[in-house]
Order: structure tokens, then sequence, then C-alpha cells
């Protein structure tokens, strides 16, 4: 008797960026070189950013439901037109990275655009100057047999994300003490 594999759709916050590690990994990239980018992009206009704070930005955006589906999907793309599995013009079109092919950067402002105009501005500056890791990808992704069309984007785009993430954070904690709020732990209440 056939057993059939239940279908599962959604996944916990925790996995879903554990298959967007694993998933950026397998195609050369690591969280740590997406939070260069990130530092890179915010050290410009803030002083003092730490690494840390950029690397837990980077995290977060990958543990998105939205980021989840991007990052499967355009991995995926770039994976079948590496593999010579898609019909037609597209198939050149994909692998070839034609500049008028505007749809990787769709879904990057996408990705970008869940911190609003400033997050689609980074993305922007990324994809025009591609920063490290980005830089990599599409280096690499010129090479006979390498498509990265769509993971390149992705890449700077999540970076983007993480850098606009780390602005409102820094600029949360300015506001917080301009105002006098006190932030207060639980072991503020503890005797």
């Amino acid at each position: 008797m056939n057993e059939r594999k239940e279908k599962r759709l959604v996944y916990t916050r925790e996995e879903m960026f554990e298959f967007n590690k694993k998933t950026l990994e397998e195609r050369g990239v690591t969280i740590e070189a997406i939070a260069d980018i990130t530092y890179f992009q915010q050290s410009r206009y803030t002083q003092n950013v730490s690494r840390n704070v950029c690397q837990e930005s980077v995290e977060k955006i990958l543990s998105l439901r939205d980021v989840f589906h991007h990052v499967q999907l355009a991995v995926e793309i770039d994976r079948l037109a590496e593999e010579g599995l898609l019909r037609g013009p597209i198939q050149d079109i994909i692998h070839d990275d034609l500049g008028l092919f505007g749809v990787d950067e769709v879904m990057g402002l996408d990705v970008a655009g869940l911190y609003g105009i400033i997050g689609q501005t980074n993305f922007g500056d990324i994809d025009v100057n591609k920063h490290g890791i980005v830089q990599d990808l599409n280096n690499a992704g010129k090479k006979e047999g390498i498509c990265h069309t769509f993971l390149d984007d992705i890449v700077g785009a999540i970076a983007a994300a993480a850098s606009t993430r780390v602005a409102q954070i820094l600029n949360e904690e300015i506001a917080n003490e301009l105002s006098g709020v006190k932030r207060l732990s639980i072991y503020d209440f503890i005797d």
C-alpha cells in the first residue's frame, strides 16, 4: 500500500530561518556575508554600528514568511535555469541574466520593501554598486553553468532590509534616550 506523504505548507519562524540559512549556504552565501553588507550600508550613516546587531537583523529578516517564500523561489528558479529545465526563451533570459529582465529586481524590491521606501532605496544602492557577496554572486553568475540571476538580488534585498531594521533600532534607542524613557527589564523588579 502506498503511503502518501502529508503536505506541509506552513513552518515556524525558526524552521523558516533554518531552511533559508541552509538554502543560502548551499549556494555559497553565509549570514555573516550578508551582515557585512548590512554593516557597510549602515555604518556610512550611523557611527558605532555593531556587527552583532547587523547579524541579528539579517537573521530576523531570514525568519519572515514572505522572505522565506522569496528565498526559496529565487534559489529554485536559478537552479532550474542552471540545469536547463526552464522552457523557451525564458531559459536563456534567466540563465544569462539579461539586463532588461527586471523580475529579479522586482522580487528584491518586494523583500526590501518590507522596511518601506528606505529599504527599497538601500536595495537600489546595493543592486547598483554590488557590495560584498552580491558582487561575488554577480561575477560567479557570469560563468557558464552558473545562474545567480535571482540570488544576487534576494541577498542584496535581505541586506537592505536588515540595514533599514538596524537604523530603526538605533533611532528608537536615540528617541528613548532623548525622551527620558528608561527601558525596564524583569531584573529591575527583583530585590
